[in-house]
Order: C-alpha cells, then sequence, then structure tokens
C-alpha cells in the first residue's frame, strides 16, 4: 500500500509541479487567452500518462505469463523445480518479501524475469535453456538478482517513472501541437490539420528521448539487483552467472519486447544505441560486483 501511495502521490506532485510552474510564468494566461487550456490538457495528461504506466504494472503478471507460456510450478514434479521453488522461497524470506510465484518457460535463451505488481505478489520466471545452461550456483545468483528486483520494488518504480514521462510527452507535444497551428500556421478555427501532424511528430521525437531516461535508470536498477543477488547468493557465485551470461550473449533474446527490462540480460549494443539499452554490458556488472557493488540498505528499499 505503502508503494501504490506513492505512486499516487508522485502523479498528483507532476501535475502540480507543471501547473504551478505555468503560473509562475504567466503561461497559463497566455495559453488560456488563445483557447489553449492547460489545466484541462495537464489532467489529461496525467491520467493518460500515468493510467498506462499503471495498468501495464497491473497486468504485468498475468501478461507475462501470456507472452512467454510460463508455466507456475504449482506443485513440483521433479528435483529441480522442487529446487527452484524452494530456493526462491528461502531468498524470498531473506529478502523480507512474500513467496513469489515461481514458473518456467520454453525458450532456449538463458534468461528469467521477475514482474508483478507488488512485492508481496510477484512472479519469478526462468527458461528453460537457463536451467540447461547454468550449474545450481549460478542459477541460484540469478534467482537471487530476480528476487532483489522485487524486494527493491523496481517494478513499481519503474512504471512511476515511465508514468511522469508519459506525462511531460503528452502535455508538451499538445503545447508544440497547439502553438504550431495556431501561431505559425495561423489557424483560428479548432484544431487544424497542422496541430495533428505536430502532436504526432512531437510525441516521437519526445518519446524517444523520454526512453533515453527511462533506459537509464532500467540499467542502474540492474546493478543494484547484481548487488542484491551477491548479497543472497554470494558475489563470486553471482559475478559467475554473470560470466556465464556472457558466454551466452551472441544467441539473441527471445523475451518479448514488453519483457526486457525485467530479464537478467540483454544482447550488446554500440554506438548511440548503448543508450537505449535495459541492461549495462555484462562487463561493466562483473566489475562493479568486483568493485564492491552499489550498499544495499538492510531494509531492501522499503
Amino acid at each position: 500500500m505503502k508503494r501504490i501511495f506513492l505512486f499516487v502521490l508522485t502523479n498528483l506532485a507532476v501535475l502540480v509541479v507543471l501547473s504551478v510552474s505555468m503560473k509562475l510564468l504567466g503561461l497559463d494566461r497566455a495559453l488560456m487567452g488563445t483557447g489553449f487550456n492547460p489545466t484541462a490538457v495537464l489532467i489529461m495528461a496525467g491520467i493518460m500518462g500515468f493510467g498506462g504506466a499503471f495498468f501495464s504494472l497491473a497486468i504485468s503478471k498475468w501478461s507475462a505469463k501470456m507472452m512467454t507460456g510460463a508455466r507456475v510450478i504449482d506443485t513440483p514434479a521433479n528435483l529441480t523445480e522442487r529446487w527452484l521453488v524452494d530456493t526462491v522461497h528461502r531468498q524470498a524470506r531473506e529478502a523480507g518479501i512474500g513467496m513469489p510465484e515461481v514458473a518456467v518457460y520454453d525458450a532456449p535463451d538463458v534468461n528469467a524475469f521477475a514482474t508483478g505488481m507488488n512485492k508481496n505478489n510477484a512472479l519469478v520466471a526462468v527458461s528453460t535453456g537457463l536451467l540447461q545452461s547454468m550449474s545450481r550456483e549460478e542459477a541460484e545468483a540469478v534467482l537471487g538478482h530476480e528476487v532483489s528486483h522485487v524486494a527493491n520494488g523496481d517494478m513499481v518504480t519503474l512504471a512511476l517513472i515511465q508514468g511522469v514521462v508519459n506525462t511531460f510527452v503528452i502535455f508538451l507535444s499538445r503545447l508544440v501541437g497547439y502553438v504550431v497551428d495556431r501561431v505559425i500556421l495561423k489557424n483560428e478555427r479548432g484544431e487544424g490539420i497542422g496541430y495533428f501532424v505536430t502532436v504526432i511528430a512531437a510525441e516521437l521525437v519526445l518519446g524517444i528521448l523520454a526512453s533515453i531516461i527511462v533506459m537509464w535508470f532500467s540499467r542502474q536498477r540492474e546493478f543494484r539487483a547484481d548487488a542484491g543477488g551477491a548479497k543472497l547468493a554470494g558475489r563470486e557465485k553471482m559475478i559467475a552467472a554473470l560470466r556465464r551470461l556472457q558466454a551466452a550473449h551472441e544467441a539473441p533474446s527471445v523475451l518479448p519486447a514488453q519483457m526486457k527490462a525485467f530479464g537478467i540480460r540483454e544482447g550488446s549494443r554500440g554506438g548511440l544505441s548503448r543508450l537505449f539499452m535495459t541492461h549495462p554490458p555484462l562487463e561493466e556488472r562483473i566489475e562493479a560486483l568486483r568493485a564492491g557493488g552499489p550498499q544495499i540498505a538492510n531494509e531492501w528499499g522499503r
């Protein structure tokens, strides 16, 4: 409930900050005089921006199962499944969270992910490729990494950040569209074609810039989850798991695009494309662990 409250509070804070800023700059009166209602557009942007992010978070477990075909282990069918469930539940107790659902999905990709609306009702899933390629020590570290994502509340925090940037993109694109339509094109009767074309173009450009911000945060949380995995399973096990992922990095990830940010790895990229990576390069993650990694609070971010 604390994180849901934070979600709503952040939504309102963004709206208030934008509204106050416009009032201090006199933009609200100027825009109202031309027929543009910044308060109404701002509220609409907040509802759309945070609503979409919140809805995606609310259905994240269901959609992850549908997209990957993940099978939740209700009753372990073999020793490997029993070990998976026992390991995740032990790590969850150590991290102070509710017991996540544990699942396996069929894919040659060496990967795993965690998702869910809150840390006491999450899902941790691993691929069959990971189970076949990794030792139990390495797999234990990967599971610790995913449990740490849940304990750190990364899914909710990522949704909050996505909601903030969505709000800015929606509001600013409509503001730019209105200025172009009324000031540059001199359209005085409703919203002309210039408005709609400009809004679409502005959303594309601003959306790309916003993605850079979201991806930057996503990369930072990976370092923290690695440190959490090291805390739960041992630093050498976490480094060994990342080394194993590094050896398999040539094979492309088969996780759906919507799930890549919640996986354990992402393929290597170079140049400007690095700005849009959900995960840091594996070598950087290994070096961070060797250097000590980010400090993880005893309360796991609560």
